[in-house]
């Protein structure tokens, strides 16, 4: 038996080896999608105990959520969403069939927080215009303080002007007086014993005069100041007291007003969701008790 040479298959074109490829790769995606759809749909629906735990679960979150910082009412409409989102995912559960007692019990507790949070938000915003104000609160006892500086140096001026010029007075006279005791004692002559006495008594007339003008003054001047300082005082006060009262507010409203009312509704919501569970559990536990009873 000769020898057969081996028959080669003629090369197929190369266009045509990227049309088979490109045939068995679309036929993969379609296995792949298939393969996709029959998993999604034997995806694992959770039950009444577990969708009710993790509602729960939330709520609990919810309810002990803190926000960053103020203003804190510009979290508000996000948790109120938030909330929602959660009881509709609950309730819209195919294994949860709702009853109308948790619908009332559900309505009233979300439109009591969404009401409490909205008097918190014009509170917040109360007190945000009035902290808003404190600077200028400052600048106004600033304002009073300075101004109570300048009217006391402008006082206490005047008042070492006049106490100069009587003690100026006052010296001058002491002199005239120690001159009067001179001529007393003969040292100069031309005048009268009578006249030395009635100047004399001229001199110191005049300066008891000024010696008492002196003391009025130093009582007027402290009368006026004492009466200044009261006046200052009265305008300082009221305006001391209000810095005092925005001070507080601004220390309350770092502080997030709205927690407790925020956890006293998911607590709320909470037993609406357990009490629920419980009529809806209710009739097959009492079949349960009678059938335990009868045995």
């Amino acid at each position: 038996m000769g020898y057969q040479p081996r028959i080669k298959s003629p090369k197929r074109p190369t266009h045509e080896y990227r049309k088979i490829f490109g045939e068995k790769r679309k036929r993969r995606k379609r296995v792949d999608r298939r393969l996709e759809r029959t998993s999604t749909e034997e995806k694992h629906i959770a039950t009444e105990q577990e969708i009710s735990e993790l509602t729960l679960k939330r709520l609990h979150t919810l309810g002990n959520q803190r926000f960053g910082s103020s203003p804190f009412n510009e979290h508000f409409d996000r948790w109120l969403s938030t909330v929602t989102a959660v009881l509709s995912e609950f309730e819209s559960h195919p294994v949860i069939s709702l009853d109308d007692q948790f619908v009332m019990e559900r309505s009233e507790t979300l439109a009591t927080i969404k009401q409490k949070l909205e008097d918190i938000r014009r509170k917040e915003a109360s007190i945000d215009q009035e902290v808003r104000n404190l600077s200028n609160v400052r600048n106004q006892l600033k304002q009073i303080n300075a101004d109570y500086s300048t009217s006391m140096q402008t006082i206490k001026r005047r008042k070492n002007s006049e106490i100069k010029r009587l003690n100026k007075d006052i010296k001058h006279l002491e002199k005239e007086q120690e001159v009067i005791i001179q001529l007393k004692t003969g040292f100069f002559r031309g005048i009268s014993k009578k006249e030395k006495e009635q100047k004399e008594i001229e001199i110191a007339q005049q300066l008891n005069n000024k010696q008492r003008e002196l003391e009025m003054i130093m009582l007027n001047f402290n009368a006026e100041q004492r009466q200044h300082r009261e006046d200052n005082e009265n305008r300082r006060e009221p305006v001391a007291e209000q810095i005092k009262i925005l001070q507080k507010k601004r220390r309350e409203s770092e502080n997030d007003g709205s927690l407790e009312e925020r956890w006293f509704a998911c607590e709320a919501l909470s037993d609406a969701v357990n009490t629920f569970l419980q009529r809806k559990a209710g009739p097959s536990h009492n079949s349960l008790k009678t059938n335990q009873s009868g045995i």
